[in-house]
């Protein structure tokens, strides 16, 4: 008699856990194959360096590879405009970044909409931005980087990771409250930009501490100021643009994990709350702080919310600076 009331149980409590599993899950096994994350950038980069980061706890947590492929090209949209199309089945993901809002806010001619083709699911980390120059360039504050330019009207060039990222909006409002008239160098990613940065073939970057940091540290390039309100934990050092002088200079870039539009509610929040769990352990906190970033993981309707505002501010920055691309 126990042991039939303890198989009865049993089939109760199994009953039960199949109806508390989600309807895909339970057709699928989601996931059952191999997934995918693109990097709209090259490998090397902050967008690139927390795609793994996510991609190798995805692969320990639900024992499916994890690809991470690399799609530069057109300020970041290649990349977002291929997970746009792909189908929302939960086995193709996006590397989001800040950058994507710029391009919703500039280009008037897009393949894809941000905000009504791609998920948001989560926020994975934030980046302060840092003025870097060759150690070459003979400036060591950004004092005397405004009176170089000012010096060379036009000849100093900076580099950003595309036309319309907000590299190459930290750019235009660097000129445009400093005063100056820089020249704009597009690349298809952070990583060539600072090969050429070093070099001496370009003069300025406004990188994310995660990308430059290593050159800051092995010397090869000088941080002069960053471009948040507060100071970096990474360069505790380094003055914000506000305390060098251009007062209430504020920008940072995000990077967050999407999904094509469509992809069913719950293996959004599956993978929502396996990113979530992965930002609480003290090893992807370490990990973070050693690129110089900032755990935040938001809820994606937090997510939706931030892409909203971002579009509409940045679109009225790109009207002041008079920038508008095709």
């Amino acid at each position: 008699m126990h042991a039939l009331l303890t198989r009865r149980r049993m089939a109760s409590f199994t009953v039960l856990a199949v109806a508390a599993t989600p309807l895909w899950a339970q057709a699928t096994g989601y996931p059952n194959k191999p997934l995918k994350i693109v990097v709209p950038s090259p490998p090397g980069g902050s967008t690139d360096q927390l795609a793994r980061l996510v991609g190798q706890r995805l692969q320990e947590a639900w024992g499916q590879s994890v690809v991470i492929e690399n799609k530069p090209g057109a300020g970041l949209r290649l990349g977002a405009d291929f997970v746009a199309k792909s189908p929302p089945d939960g086995y193709t993901f996006l590397m989001g970044a800040v950058h994507h809002s710029i391009a919703q806010a500039v280009y008037t001619k897009r393949s894809y909409d941000f905000q009504r083709d791609l998920a948001p699911i989560t926020v994975v980390a934030v980046v302060p931005n840092v003025v870097i120059v060759p150690s070459s360039l003979p400036v060591k504050s950004v004092a005397e980087l405004i009176a170089l330019a000012k010096a060379q009207p036009g000849k100093l060039s900076y580099g950003s990771t595309g036309q319309g990222t907000a590299h190459h909006l930290i750019g235009e409002q660097f000129a445009d409250m400093a005063g100056v008239q820089l020249l704009h160098v597009p690349y298809k990613g952070s990583a060539p930009a600072l090969v050429d940065l070093i070099g001496g073939q370009i003069h300025i970057m406004f990188d994310t501490v995660a990308s430059c940091l290593p050159h800051i540290k092995s010397g090869k390039l000088r941080a002069l100021a960053v471009t948040t309100g507060k100071r970096s934990s990474a360069l505790p050092d380094v003055p914000t643009l506000d305390e060098a002088g251009l007062k209430g200079f504020d920008v940072s870039s995000w990077f967050g994990l999407m999904a094509p539009a469509g992809t069913p509610p719950d293996i959004i929040q599956k993978t929502y709350a396996e990113v979530v769990k992965m930002l609480g352990t003290p090893e992807a906190r370490q990990q973070l702080e050693q690129m110089g970033a900032e755990a935040v993981g938001n809820t994606p309707d937090q997510l939706r919310q931030q892409i909203a505002g971002e579009i509409t501010r940045f679109a009225a920055l790109a009207k002041k600076a008079n920038l508008q691309l095709d």
